[in-house]
């Protein structure tokens, strides 16, 4: 059993899977293929229509759709060989409370992200992301078999590198900026 967590509803979720089953069929050079069972998992507010449309005709899979947050338990303990997400985990399961709260030295005072935010703010998204990994750890830990393989692909920067300097801090920034300006009214039809 195949798990592919946060598959959203495009094409590049059934190319991943896709390569998995024929990693394993070139590993083992099966004469015959096993049969695969693969979860597709998103938001319960995923298109899982849009997805499963586009599964091709002929695959050499079982599909099913998993409707949840990765942030819990989603299977059974030792139900599932491999597990893999891409560009998925960065996402928190929910805001930091102390972004929120304007009283807080984490109040984020309406960003869209903490590129330019004080300290507190990035601290908080880091403590939010600690919590959520260490649950997500833990419930993949339960799910997979002895000897399972997880597959965790997402975008990270070195330590010391400071938010200002990425390119998505850039980007959101930029953003932000945008949005503010058409909240001021500063955009017409």
């Amino acid at each position: 059993m195949l798990l592919h967590l946060g598959c959203s509803v495009g094409p590049n979720t059934l190319i991943v899977v896709q390569n998995i089953i024929d990693a394993v069929q070139n590993k083992y050079q099966l004469s015959k293929r096993p049969e695969f069972q693969v979860f597709f998992n998103d938001h319960s507010s995923n298109d899982f229509n849009t997805l499963f449309a586009s599964l091709p005709p002929q695959r050499p899979y079982f599909a099913a759709g998993v409707p949840g947050s990765f942030h819990s338990r989603l299977f059974p303990e030792s139900s599932l060989h491999f597990v893999h997400s891409s560009y998925a985990l960065q996402w928190l399961s929910k805001v930091p409370e102390d972004l929120l709260n304007n009283s807080s030295p984490s109040w984020n005072k309406g960003r869209v992200h903490y590129k330019s935010a004080p300290d507190e703010v990035a601290q908080a998204y880091a403590a939010q992301f600690a919590e959520d990994m260490t649950v997500f750890l833990d419930a993949r830990a339960k799910e997979l078999v002895v000897g399972g393989l997880m597959v965790l692909i997402m975008p990270a920067i070195s330590n010391g590198i400071p938010h200002s300097s990425t390119p998505s801090g850039l980007m959101f920034d930029f953003l932000g900026f945008c949005l503010g300006y058409a909240e001021g009214g500063n955009v017409t039809n």
